[in-house]
């Protein structure tokens, strides 16, 4: 009992409750930042949705996106909060984090040196979708391969491309992103027509196509602008090469544009415009003339 009594006497009771304080209000300045944190991040995620509304990105997909990035932010900022109270509390009982901070770092480095691959993926997957380079349900080109992005995140991106196979790119390895239907698409096309025809004339008819193609309730809705014709733009071969562009809501460019090939294909048709196509004469000397000359010489040798 005096032994009890004696270490009881002994406790530096105004040094435990000073340090009790102290943590006390260590944690309380903990929680009210993690409050405050809770606070801006759903002000940043209310303010990444309606931009993203704005620039006309679906609902669902301005909310994913900015869902992500907070979520992200919010367990970044939770754990380097967490981990500093931690070891401003461990100072406060008097344990020594020197040793602590220095093993830490250690292992860090450790860790860096073995997932450098995983850590590059990651920072870079989050500045794509931070700055919206591109999202899922656009088409796409990435390191020259092109197809339809299915799944991104942020070690990987997916596309499917038009055979149906998977392509699978860690983020990191991404060279070159090349996003073809990022808030507008524009189908380009070469009207090819023979040397013979007028290009005035034939910009006259293509305008034609074009205001009857705008005006259509199904394609004139996919139009965003009015559709340019540049011009003549080179001259080929066997044609007159006629340039212009459609400007279409993303992803519909490859719509838009079998339909204009279509029309003009009959437009063309009526109109008695030649499409040329190239052609090639065979010919083997005197000996062996081309089959219609060989028979208009038949022709005029055989007797009346």
């Amino acid at each position: 009992m005096d032994l009890l009594v004696e270490l009881y006497q002994r406790i530096d009771w105004q040094s435990i409750i000073l340090k009790g304080v102290h943590i006390l209000v260590v944690l309380t300045l903990g929680w009210g930042l993690m409050v405050l944190l809770k606070n801006i991040l759903k002000k940043l995620e209310h303010h990444l949705i309606v931009k993203g509304e704005v620039e006309g990105e679906p609902p669902t997909e301005s909310a994913k996106r900015a869902e992500t990035l907070v979520r992200l932010i919010r367990q970044g900022g939770f754990l380097a909060l967490w981990i500093t109270i931690g070891l401003v509390i461990l100072k406060e009982i008097g344990v020594e984090i020197g040793p602590i901070l220095a093993g830490a770092g250690i292992l860090g480095l450790a860790v860096g040196f073995g997932a450098q691959n995983l850590v590059r993926d990651v920072i870079s997957g989050f500045f794509m979708i931070l700055e919206n380079q591109v999202r899922v349900g656009d088409v796409a080109v990435i390191n020259g391969t092109g197809g339809l992005v299915e799944k991104m995140n942020f070690r990987t991106i997916v596309l499917r491309d038009l055979a149906g196979t998977v392509h699978v790119f860690p983020n990191g390895t991404i060279s070159s992103l090349s996003n073809m239907t990022q808030e507008w698409s524009a189908y380009v096309f070469d009207i090819g027509i023979a040397y013979k025809e007028d290009t005035d004339s034939v910009v006259a008819v293509l305008q034609e196509v074009l205001k009857g193609l705008c005006s259509d309730p199904v394609y004139g809705a996919l139009i965003v602008e009015e559709p340019e014709i540049f011009g003549v733009d080179k001259f080929d071969e066997s044609a007159v090469v006629i340039k212009g562009r459609i400007k279409t809501k993303p992803i519909r460019q490859w719509m838009v544009g079998r339909e204009f090939l279509r029309r003009v294909k009959q437009t063309f048709d009526e109109r008695g415009i030649e499409i040329p196509f190239p052609h090639s004469t065979v010919y083997f000397g005197e000996g062996s003339k081309p089959f219609d000359v060989r028979m208009l010489v038949n022709a005029r040798t055989e007797p009346h």
